[in-house]
């Protein structure tokens, strides 16, 4: 077999003109790539007022951790001396952060789409007040949604390990977070936030949704739960489950948009892994149980258990 030498000088000459050769042609296509985004088929924002930061708005959710369940997620030591003086500071940082990305979010909205001035500046401080006035609120449904996933379940071993390990209650919380911001009208931060932790653990919560106290979300990837679902009090629905919209037409956006499409779950339903559950008109009375891997496009009444026949087994 034939080897190759490199000599040193040759080499790095040719390699040199090689790069030069490729980068040369780097103008063009920047004006080609230029020249595309005055398209219309090219999304781009190309505008003095800066747009909504997602890493900002991660950053906000981690922050919020911290004051959301004091001295689980902290950064540093939290004793009864230091509590105040911490949490005043992180209060203090994500009011700043919050109001400053709920600002950019209105006025990327009045600029792109010729709205009239909603005075963003101010809304951006008083919404922000808003969610971090609610942080007690969130906390005491929150400590309800713990103590449910602890009392159903007999693996975790203390509600701690559920508030600092399940995917579930990380999904929940935010989507809590992001719910205030979605009744707030603030656009784009509730939906990054829930999608963020979509990201991370598999469940999908859209910020719309109305869940109630109690809610569980056992194990949950593949969760899925759409706009306008109403849960009710201490529900538990398993991995795979969806809460959807039938089959929409193709002009459906502007069609069914800001109208009922997702199912209702009223209280004291456990809905197990793979169930699908679609349609606006669709609800599930009170204390029923959905078994896994139905299909249910109609209401249920109250007390009522839906299963799967007991499927064929083959053994070869």
């Amino acid at each position: 077999m034939e080897t190759k030498i490199k000599i040193p000088g040759i080499t790095c000459k040719t390699d040199a003109d090689s790069v030069l050769k490729h980068r040369e042609k780097l103008p063009e296509i920047v004006d080609k790539i230029l020249s595309n985004c005055n398209e219309k088929t090219c999304y781009n924002h190309i505008a003095y007022e800066p747009i909504p930061s997602k890493e900002s708005v991660i950053k906000i959710i981690e922050l919020l951790k911290e004051i959301i369940f004091p001295g689980y997620f902290s950064r540093e030591k939290l004793d009864p001396v230091n509590l105040k003086y911490s949490m005043g500071q992180t209060v203090s940082i994500i009011f700043d952060m919050l109001s400053e990305q709920i600002c950019r979010s209105i006025r990327h909205d009045c600029f792109r789409y010729g709205r009239e001035c909603r005075n963003c500046d101010e809304e951006g401080n008083e919404s922000a007040v808003k969610v971090l006035e609610s942080i007690p609120d969130i906390q005491n449904i929150l400590a309800s949604d713990v103590e449910a996933a602890y009392e159903g379940d007999p693996a975790a071993k203390s509600c701690d390990e559920i508030i600092f390990s399940y995917p579930g209650l990380f999904a929940v919380w935010v989507y809590r977070i992001a719910h205030k911001l979605f009744e707030l009208n603030v656009p784009f931060l509730p939906r990054i936030m829930t999608e963020h932790a979509h990201s991370i653990t598999g469940i999908d919560i859209h910020p719309g949704a109305e869940i109630g106290r109690r809610f569980v979300i056992d194990h949950g990837t593949g969760v899925v739960i759409g706009e306008t679902t109403n849960i009710g009090n201490n529900v538990r629905i398993y991995q795979g489950v969806t809460l959807g919209a039938l089959s929409l037409p193709k002009d459906a956006g502007e069609q069914l948009r800001n109208k009922k499409r997702h199912p209702t779950i009223e209280d004291d339903v456990i809905i197990y892994s793979g169930a699908t559950i679609l349609g606006g008109d669709t609800v599930i009375g009170t204390r029923s149980v959905i078994g896994g891997n139905v299909w249910i496009t109609r209401s249920i009444p109250p007390d009522t258990k839906v299963l799967m026949e007991m499927p064929k087994l083959i053994y070869r």
